[in-house]
């Protein structure tokens, strides 16, 4: 089965209601540990849906739910600790949202989406910045849309303060954390 790339070459000419197809979309997460080596995570219950109108931006919606016992880096001990209260505390704070309040077309190709991105209760503004991949068919009469994007902030800013010095000077884990978002999302019909 090939997929149908005829698709709109603009973010403008996006419209209609979109959900995050999370079997073909990561959230995911890098930083830096014991300031030698990065550690690489993602989260594996995601949900969004997204209104988009590329001919008029600001009315455009996005909100996105990720459960945060869902952490996943490949080591059960490391996942356990962040979901512990000494990060991501998902006992008393289950959720991690995001929540759209600013889309500005940048290009062609690239929108950013500032948004208020709740952590442990803490709720700050980053804006993201997405390069467009396409729209296309896929073999089952879907119709896709595909968004990269990447940004650094302080995990500190949330809350997130835990940390370990080293014997060798410097600590465990970085408070620059970059963000990587891969978003497949499927047209509601």
């Amino acid at each position: 089965m090939s997929i149908d790339t005829t698709a709109a070459a603009r973010v403008q000419d996006l419209s209609g209601t979109y959900n995050l197809d999370p079997s073909h979309s990561r959230i995911g997460f890098v930083t830096r540990h014991a300031m030698i080596a990065k550690v690489r995570g993602a989260f594996n219950e995601v949900s969004g849906t997204a209104s988009i109108n590329g001919a008029d931006p600001a009315a455009s919606t996005l909100e996105v739910t990720i459960q945060a016992a869902s952490v996943d880096t490949r080591d059960a001990n490391r996942d356990g600790h962040l979901a512990s209260p000494d990060f991501f505390d998902a006992a008393t704070f289950p959720t991690i949202t995001f929540v759209g309040t600013g889309f500005a077309i940048t290009a062609d190709d690239t929108v950013e989406v500032t948004g208020d991105l709740t952590i442990k209760g803490i709720t700050k503004q980053v804006t993201i910045p997405f390069e467009f991949g396409g729209i296309a068919t896929d073999p089952f009469g879907n119709s896709r849309a595909g968004f990269e994007g990447v940004v650094v902030v302080n995990r500190k800013d949330w809350g997130l303060t835990w940390n370990a010095a080293l014997e060798t000077g410097g600590v465990l884990v970085a408070d620059k954390v970059t963000l990587e978002l891969e978003v497949s999302a499927v047209k509601a019909a």
